[in-house]
């Protein structure tokens, strides 16, 4: 039986509420990767990165690809489920401002540690907008960035393969409350 704290940990936002999660969602989009297989490629511990490969297992954003025989026993190999974004944006039950804050602050962690990687010289992109729109136009827009985060999960390819470099992309679009009625509802099918 899970605990609170556990069933928290499971909820929608909160799986992505740690910088070692994202890194193991784009480490296991191009492959299937053990424990101990991901625990070197990231440097950490074995015992770290299986924990949260439980997690984010039992929440939907990974599968089992396969299970290997290792040493007398078995080893799990797991792989990103791409299409698994709306269950860590809740399509539970709705997150609060709590979770999108975690989410918040575990993104712009790993967006530090990438950034401190970035080759000079290379061209970037980089968009940022808060704006107002028409919810028509927000949903296409919405609806073209995730088809392109689909092709971007398509063009992945395993860590180190011989002619890639390693790239960051790094999208996240909610709609916002108005600042004068922070309890508004946002558009059907949005989460703040």
């Amino acid at each position: 039986m899970q605990s609170d704290s556990e069933e928290g940990d499971l909820a929608g936002l909160r799986l992505l509420a740690h910088p070692l999660r994202l890194r193991l969602l784009s480490l296991l989009t191009a492959q299937a990767m053990s424990a101990a297989e991901a625990a070197r490629e990231l440097g950490e511990t074995q015992a770290n990165v299986s924990y949260h490969l439980r997690r984010l297992h039992k929440g939907g954003l990974l599968e089992v690809a396969e299970e290997v025989a290792v040493s007398g026993g078995r080893a799990r190999r797991y792989r990103h489920v791409p299409d698994s974004g709306p269950v860590a944006l809740g399509a539970g039950p709705r997150a609060d401002g709590a979770d999108h804050r975690q989410v918040a602050a575990a993104l712009a962690a790993e967006l530090q540690r990438r950034a401190a990687h970035g080759r000079t010289g290379e061209p970037v992109h980089l968009t940022d907008a808060e704006l107002w729109m028409a919810p028509e136009e927000w949903r296409r827009l919405r609806d073209d960035f995730s088809a392109l985060g689909a092709r971007l999960h398509e063009a992945a390819r395993p860590a180190h393969t011989p002619g890639t470099i390693p790239t960051s992309t790094t999208v996240v679009m909610f709609a916002l409350a108005e600042e004068n009625d922070p309890g508004a509802d946002a558009p059907e099918g949005e989460v703040r």
